[in-house]
């Protein structure tokens, strides 16, 4: 038992995920378990299974695995393709770099697109590299949607057409696991095969599910995948969901918080849900530029609406101002991850949070920057607020007042 003092009022959970779950969600989590097999489960299975098809913007299934979305991820390749498929990956940042260990692991040949980690994945080079790809044996083409490690976000629509243009038959997949809720994602209208996803970010769940749309296209791949697969197979999921049911026991209990959340997201409108991140987003990243540090996110076509990463000046370890905001202020902030290990610290602005929390965020960013000796200017707060009010003044409620 710790013998610290007791501190009070909230803890700020500013990393890019587990982010913090809504009091309604909490109170759905807290029901009594039901028989899974039976008819009350059944109405819960058919709810989530066909609420979360509102928030991928899909009418093909979405399949949910009591799992991290990495397990979607394997679940992705394994369905989809065989020993020695080749597949294209641009490495954006670290879950870039899992995901292409992943393929290696599992027996497939993936073709790396390197970036600096301070872009998302480039249209035009992938384009580029599919026209070279004359016989075609380029099976997929995988990208990060929103990586939580650089704070970038690949816009998936451009990477759709970019397929299109070289006229290629590869399958299209995305990892959106912080991009989902945060910002736009359309699976069908943009031509997703395969997009993947996690609970606990934009969600607003704990971690424990994830979810994996699959168009017609993908689904005629995993008739021919020869991949060995058995807790991840579609076929086995799909079969069993078709009447709300699942083929082994549910993680009942986040299924009851999902259906909490999915009302939640849907009774904001997914539209506001987007402009909110995005405003959010805005605001600190022009608290960042005030104090005079550097954004990881080098271009701001690729700027991510769900977290920002934050470089510290040479000479300085971000690991040592984390420890310090945390010790002070009470509030975590994202760690940098690999090659941005100790070089960068990252704030998350997603999930269930608002334009006061940011605030305060940015209010313990800025004072443990002082306290840690970081060179940096003084006004970031203000900054983040003049983005905020002024988002305000241009909303169509400060018009209708």
């Amino acid at each position: 038992m710790s013998n610290a003092p007791r501190r009070p009022g909230r803890h700020f959970l500013q990393i890019p995920g587990p982010t913090p779950v809504p009091e309604r969600v909490l109170s759905a989590m807290s029901r009594q378990m039901l028989d899974h097999r039976g008819a009350d489960f059944q109405k819960l299975g058919k709810s989530v299974l066909s609420g979360i098809k509102t928030i991928f913007k899909t009418a093909g299934p979405v399949i949910i695995y009591p799992s991290s979305g990495t397990g979607a991820w394997e679940a992705a390749l394994t369905n989809t393709l065989s020993p020695g498929d080749r597949v294209l990956m641009v490495e954006t940042g670290q879950f870039a770099v899992l995901w292409k260990q992943m393929a290696d692991r599992l027996g497939l040949r993936a073709e790396v697109i390197q970036t600096d980690w301070r872009i998302g994945a480039d249209p035009a080079e992938i384009e580029e590299h599919l026209r070279r790809d004359k016989d075609r044996l380029i099976k997929a083409v995988c990208v990060v949607h929103n990586e939580t490690s650089s704070g970038c976000m690949t816009p998936l629509e451009e990477i759709r057409r970019a397929l299109d243009a070289a006229d290629h038959p590869a399958l299209f997949m995305t990892d959106t696991i912080s991009g989902l809720g945060t910002a736009d994602l359309r699976h069908d209208e943009w031509g997703i095969d395969v997009t993947v996803s996690g609970s606990q970010k934009g969600m607003m769940l704990p971690p424990g599910l994830s979810f994996t749309a699959v168009s017609e296209k993908a689904l005629a791949a995993s008739r021919t995948a020869k991949l060995a697969r058995s807790y991840f197979s579609w076929d086995d999921m799909l079969s069993n969901n078709a009447n709300g049911f699942f083929p082994y026991t549910p993680a009942t209990g986040l299924l009851y918080g999902l259906d909490e959340a999915i009302k939640l997201l849907n009774e904001e409108g997914l539209e506001n849900v987007f402009a909110r991140h995005a405003r959010l987003g805005a605001a600190t990243r022009a608290a960042v530029r005030a104090w005079g540090l550097e954004i990881n996110c080098r271009d701001p076509k690729y700027y991510s609406q769900a977290v920002t990463t934050v470089l510290v000046p040479e000479g300085h370890n971000a690991d040592a101002l984390r420890a310090l905001a945390l010790d002070t202020f009470d509030i975590s902030l994202g760690t940098g991850l690999n090659k941005l290990a100790t070089k960068a610290f990252r704030i998350g602005h997603l999930g269930d949070t608002n334009d006061l929390t940011v605030l305060g965020a940015l209010t313990g960013v800025e004072m443990s920057l002082e306290l840690a000796g970081i060179p940096h200017k003084k006004g970031g707060v203000q900054a983040a607020m003049s983005v905020i009010t002024d988002s305000m003044n241009k909303s169509p409620r400060a018009e209708a007042a």
